[in-house]
């Protein structure tokens, strides 16, 4: 894969990671981002350190744009999910939605730990 294309495609992973948080902060109202709720920040840290791994995978070439596509699919479903979570609970999570939450990411992490080893 070329520079270029390995460019362009971080730039569309770092995209969606800013428009997501700035939809969040702009609404302000019921699922928005509350910065002193341990569980929301929790997987909140937990979804950039996934994008973060994503985005590595695309610069050093371990994953392919099929590859990565596929995960930042993934990853923005359990966004959504968040979202969806917390206008329930006037921007906070249960437990249990947490739970579920990193269930998902754990899903996810396998899936990009296998998908970064398996093309070497």
């Amino acid at each position: 894969m070329n520079k270029i294309t390995n460019s362009l495609l971080v730039l569309a992973v770092g995209g969606m990671m800013l428009s997501a948080s700035a939809q969040t902060e702009a609404t302000g109202g019921p699922g928005a981002h509350d910065p002193g709720h341990p569980r929301v920040n929790q997987v909140n840290r937990r979804q950039t350190r996934q994008q973060k791994r994503i985005a590595q995978g695309i610069n050093n070439g371990s994953l392919n744009p099929k590859e990565a596509a596929h995960l930042e699919k993934r990853e923005a479903g359990v966004q959504r999910q968040e979202q969806r979570d917390m206008a329930k609970h006037n921007g906070h999570l249960t437990k249990a939605e947490q739970r579920q939450l990193n269930r998902r990411e754990n899903r996810i992490s396998r899936s990009i730990y296998r998908d970064k080893h398996n093309n070497k």
